[in-house]
């Protein structure tokens, strides 16, 4: 029985993915980006992947073609290989509208961090301890880290003082202290965060103690 509800949640859980990608194509089209209102500021982070999925695209296109002449004697078959083909495509576009339409989103209190329609993580900029700026282009597995590359690589790091949760892809809760991110302007999003650091430590060191009267 078990086994059974771990598949119906599986399957549950790609429809949604999909869904939600399908809906990242609409919201492109409208250029209406997903949660970034309320003073929100968005931080993109396509840059270091639109060559590589224009190219994936490119790969598709070129694979639905050459199968639609391979198979134009054999019609039922011609029709559902470009019915797959076809969805694959979509779905190539819907993760790059998922990229654009779902940015990192930085506000007074919050950093959202996403990647495509799979990562929504949301830090206390209370639980930054420190941020970095760091190109990286390997990255492993580890307990307590969160690596979000974009285009193989991620270009700021992001250290806390107490764990945040996020829920992964098929729906397990893991804790992390330390996550790797990328962002097109990095830069900007690393001195924006170490202001707000260094004032929230400066608040709360204690005052020095008044020198005794000789």
């Amino acid at each position: 029985m078990s086994q059974v509800g771990n598949t119906c949640r599986i399957a549950h859980t790609l429809v949604r993915h999909e869904l939600l990608l399908l809906a990242s194509l609409l919201r492109w089209v409208a250029r209406r980006p997903h949660g970034t209102g309320e003073g929100g500021r968005a931080y993109g982070y396509t840059r270091g992947q639109g060559a590589m999925m224009f190219g994936f695209g490119f790969v598709c296109v070129v694979e639905t073609v050459t199968m639609s002449v391979l198979l134009r004697d054999f019609p039922l078959v011609h029709q559902a290989v470009l019915v797959l083909d076809l969805y694959t495509i979509l779905i190539v576009a819907g993760l790059h509208a998922a990229s654009v339409t779902r940015p990192h989103v930085l506000t007074d209190t919050t950093l959202r961090l996403r990647r495509f329609a799979t990562v929504d993580l949301c830090v206390p900029l209370t639980a930054v301890a420190s941020v970095r700026r760091e190109l990286r282009t390997t990255h492993e597995k580890r307990d307590g880290e969160l690596n979000m590359e974009v285009g193989s690589q991620t270009t700021v790091v992001l250290e806390l003082a107490e764990p945040v949760e996020y829920v992964t892809f098929l729906g397990r809760r893991r804790a992390v202290r330390l996550v790797r991110f990328h962002a097109d302007e990095s830069d900007q999003l690393v001195r924006v965060i170490g202001e707000f650091t260094r004032d929230r430590q400066e608040r709360t060191e204690p005052s020095p103690l008044p020198a005794r009267p000789v």
